[in-house]
């Protein structure tokens, strides 16, 4: 199956000390995918945050460098949607209002829960 891991995912590790890519292996998943649009927004987060979000987003970075890149530009938020419809993925997010909109579209969405596990949402 499926995921498409956006930025805030792929900071969880750092900011809550979970392995994502077991806890996504341990639910299903074997494909893990960051859109473009993703990789900008952890760049423009290691270049202007500050202290522990600068080292989540560097560390964020770093960690799709085991994924399948994808093409996808524009707002980030925008891309994560289109690309989950197009490519049939689940979305990895804790961002309350993608989360919202995804689920409007029937889409499935993993989160953190109980700050040391993923599960659907």
């Amino acid at each position: 199956m499926k995921v498409i891991l956006d930025t805030n995912g792929l900071m969880i590790p750092v900011q809550f000390g979970v392995d994502i890519f077991d806890e996504l292996s341990r639910l299903g998943f074997s494909e893990f995918l960051v859109p473009e649009a993703v990789v900008r927004e952890l760049e423009m987060l290691v270049k202007r945050a500050k202290g522990f979000d600068k080292k989540a987003a560097k560390i964020g970075r770093a960690l799709t460098k085991g994924c399948i890149l994808i093409d996808g530009l524009g707002p980030a938020d925008d891309v994560v949607l289109r690309l989950a419809e197009e490519n049939g993925a689940a979305v990895l997010t804790n961002d309350i209002e993608l989360k919202q909109r995804l689920k409007a579209k029937g889409i499935s969405v993993l989160s953190l829960r109980q700050k040391n596990r993923l599960d659907f949402d």
